[in-house]
Formats: structure tokens, sequence, C-alpha cells
């Protein structure tokens, strides 16, 4: 497995994102409407097995400090092997190098699967923020990422 930088252009980024907002459209009943592909200004990252793009999730910057995880989807074939987990690590060190201190995130109160692994990865709870506030599903989540000694 390797993890790899990818373009916001990037055709197999666009398929899994793509996938992902569809997924959490029948999650949520549809409630929040049209699929919602990219932002410009995410720098992306996707986990490559056997030459197929299968997991991918994306550092939003919010400010000089604290970034935003977007996008974190892993097919639904290679879920359950850590996958995920591995991801998310590297995103935090692609958001540490970009200089934030802390990493936030939202997700939907219907992925138990999701908020378990933030959880279990040190992410804490905090009050909703920014477009999510009007969400009714919307949970929000934080962590501080380590600083360089």
């Amino acid at each position: 497995m390797l993890i790899e930088a990818r373009p916001v252009t990037d055709p197999e980024v666009a398929v899994l994102v793509t996938a992902q907002q569809r997924e959490l459209r029948a999650a949520d009943g549809g409630l929040d409407g049209q699929v919602t592909v990219t932002h410009d200004d995410i720098r992306y990252l996707v986990v490559v097995d056997a030459g197929r793009v299968i997991a991918c999730g994306g550092i939003q910057a919010l400010s000089a400090d604290t970034g935003e995880l977007k996008r974190m989807y892993v097919r639904p074939a290679h879920r359950g092997r850590g996958v995920a987990r591995q991801l998310l690590a590297a995103l935090e060190e692609l958001a540490f190098r970009q200089g934030h201190t802390t990493l936030c995130l939202e997700t939907g109160s219907y992925l138990p699967a999701a908020i378990g692994l933030y959880r279990s990865c040190g992410y804490r709870p905090i009050p909703v923020y920014g477009e999510y506030v009007d969400n009714p599903y919307s949970v929000c989540f934080a962590k501080r990422l380590p600083v360089a000694a």
C-alpha cells in the first residue's frame, strides 16, 4: 500500500469523493441535497493498493493554525483493514507539515464507525462550527497535533 499526494483535479480523487458524498446522502436519507465533489483548496492524499486508488482524504486550512479533515473515504471492499487509520495518520502529518497545530473535522451522528475511528485516534468532541452549525446530524471533533521538539 502506498499513500501519495494527488491534485484536487485528479480524476480518481473525484471518483472517490463522489462515491463518499453519495454514500453520505444515502446514510442521512438524502437530507443534505446534491453531491459536492471538491474544493480547490483541499490538499488530497490517496491510498493506492495494487495500482488502484482505494481511499482518499484531504486537509483544508481554516486558519494558519487549524486545518480541517475533509472527504475521508475508503472503498467499502477495503474497510476493516486499517486503511483509514493509516490514511488519517498521514493526513495528520500533512497538516503538521502545513503548520497546523490543531486538526478538526465534522462527521455525521449516523456514522458510528467514523466516530469510533476518530475517538480511538485521539480526537475529542468540540462544538459544531462553521457551515455545520445548522445541521442536526453534524458532530465535530478536534485533535491537537504534536509540537516539534
